[in-house]
Formats: structure tokens, sequence, C-alpha cells
């Protein structure tokens, strides 16, 4: 489900996103991207072992330990570890399965899509969010600014 509408409705309806592998680390992708949704408006929560607590908020050691609601598992992990990921996914009730840039696991998708849940493989939920919702300029990043003028310092 890449089309821009599923993207758009699956991103407009989220508020609680579960990150599975989530970094404590600043400049790891998955960090990057979890606090730009957090600063979007977000519930980040994130799940990896080797933490107690990233952005702010309590880190789970898998799915199956957080007790609130989930809407959205964002998977950065690896393809092989997905599967695992997508049925603690339907266990614990989520509308989403998720899978990050290079992230293709057919089978994870096949079975979330058989339990009801929306399935996004190969996509990046910040890069999706930023682009789908206004938050893209030259940098990657949103300075509200809205304009067609070419930015004087820009070499051309």
């Amino acid at each position: 489900m890449s089309d821009i509408e599923t993207l758009r409705r699956i991103l407009a309806t989220t508020r609680v996103i579960a990150v599975v592998g989530l970094s404590a680390e600043w400049h790891r992708p998955s960090y990057f991207a979890a606090k730009y949704m957090q600063e979007h408006g977000y519930r980040i929560v994130p799940v990896n072992p080797k933490y107690d607590e990233i952005l702010g908020e309590r880190c789970y050691r898998s799915l199956e330990d957080i007790r609130d609601k989930v809407d959205m598992v964002d998977v950065f992990r690896r393809t092989a570890d997905v599967l695992p990921i997508a049925r603690a996914a339907i266990t614990i009730g989520a509308k989403v399965l998720w899978q990050q840039l290079g992230v293709v696991n057919e089978e994870a998708d096949r079975l979330a899509r058989e339990h009801g849940l929306d399935s996004v493989m190969d996509r990046c939920v910040k890069i999706e969010h930023a682009r789908l919702f206004g938050g893209l300029n030259w940098a990657g990043v949103d300075t509200k600014v809205i304009s067609a003028k070419r930015p004087r310092w820009l070499p051309y």
C-alpha cells in the first residue's frame, strides 16, 4: 500500500507509533525519524531491550509488553526479523505494519493484510509524512516558509 491516498490516510489517523529497533543514538536513522514524528504530534513508543528510555518515553523490551493502544508498528529491523514482529503487531491490535526503507518482508506483509492491518514496505515514515504534509525543503526539514523564489544563497 504505497499510493498517496493510503499513505495520507494512515498518517492522518495514526497517533501512537511503536518503533521497533529504535536507537537512543541521535545519529541513527531510527532516532531521527522517531524524533521528527514526535515533534509532529505523534506519540512514540520505543521498543528496544537495550534501553530504559528514548526520547523521554519508556522503552519496552517487546511489543507485547506495551499496555497502551498502538496504532502503527514501525520496523527498523532486518528483513529476516520482521515476521515475528508482524505477528506481535497483530496480537496487540495495531492497525498498521510499516517496514522502513530497505525492509521488505513479503510474508509479514501478507500476514498483516490477512489480519486486516494496513501494510507498508520499503518506505520511511518520516519522509512520507514530510512529503505528504509539507515538511520537506532543501535541507529536508520544515522551515514554515512557502515560496517559489530561489533563495539568494544558492550559487545559481
